[in-house]
């Protein structure tokens, strides 16, 4: 157990953590981040629920509040957590997660299983196309596998019989929601849908390009949105997180090759 962090980042599957890199990188130069996994075994039930009461279990011996961050199924964990164990959790950040948070990438896989009559090979790649826009042969060889180990690891619970649904709704602490405008998988409005539900201390953000794994593309911009956030939450402690901040250097095609 790490002794002492300010944000604890919900990473839903190992297959997809190496999108999360550089956005982590980027936020730890200013706070400690801590990385909590979800490892599924073949003889452990693998839910949303589960990964809850796994998180509750490493956050015992942590006696504040912590900062909860994830993006897309780690997102839809940490609301779910955050609405379970609400004294644990000082602010709450989404990533990639709309007003329904089951919906995710894996919806759009299955939905398209479900209409067309496609292989799965042909089912991945053409979400591997839409969720990082155009790549090399090899690099979306790559990213096709990397979407299959997903659909083994992941504990949300869509399937080819039937797509799941969790509670839409708010949470009692602070929350920013970042989206991304080009987002194949979390559309504008399932982003404005969000607030229904916020409060006066609540936020809003849609990076202007990047699709579904825009902080992937755009660390530095989504880092720094996240970072003035807590400051807000907390301006006499983080005052000078965004001096430490490095100047922004974007890349304008979002469709950069992935190594």
């Amino acid at each position: 157990m790490i002794d002492s962090f300010d944000v604890l980042w919900l990473t839903a599957s190992p297959s997809l953590k190496y999108f999360d890199q550089p956005l982590l990188k980027f936020l730890s130069a200013s706070l400690q981040i801590a990385e909590w996994e979800y490892y599924p075994t073949l003889d452990e039930a693998s839910s949303i629920d589960e990964a809850v009461r796994l998180i509750d279990e490493f956050l015992q011996s942590y006696s504040h509040p912590v900062h909860l961050a994830g993006h897309g199924t780690g997102g839809a964990i940490a609301l779910m957590f955050a609405r379970r164990f609400p004294n644990k959790v000082k602010s709450l950040t989404l990533l990639g997660v709309g007003s329904q948070p089951a919906i995710n990438w894996q919806t759009h896989y299955y939905a398209q299983r479900q209409m067309f009559f496609l292989s799965r090979e042909r089912v991945l790649a053409n979400n591997a196309r839409s969720l990082f826009g155009y790549q090399p042969p090899h690099t979306m060889k790559k990213l096709m596998a990397t979407l299959e180990g997903d659909l083994q690891e992941s504990p949300c619970s869509h399937s080819a019989f039937k797509i799941t649904h969790l509670p839409k709704g708010g949470v009692h602490m602070p929350l920013m929601v970042c989206g991304c405008k080009t987002d194949p998988v979390i559309s504008p409005s399932l982003l404005q849908d969000w607030s229904n539900w916020f409060k006066p201390e609540d936020r809003l953000w849609e990076c202007p390009r990047g699709l579904h794994f825009f902080h992937y593309f755009y660390p530095q911009n989504v880092g720094k949105q996240m970072l003035s956030f807590w400051q807000s939450l907390h301006p006499r402690s983080v005052s000078e997180i965004q001096s430490q901040s490095p100047e922004i250097l974007i890349n304008a095609d979002n469709s950069q090759a992935i190594a």
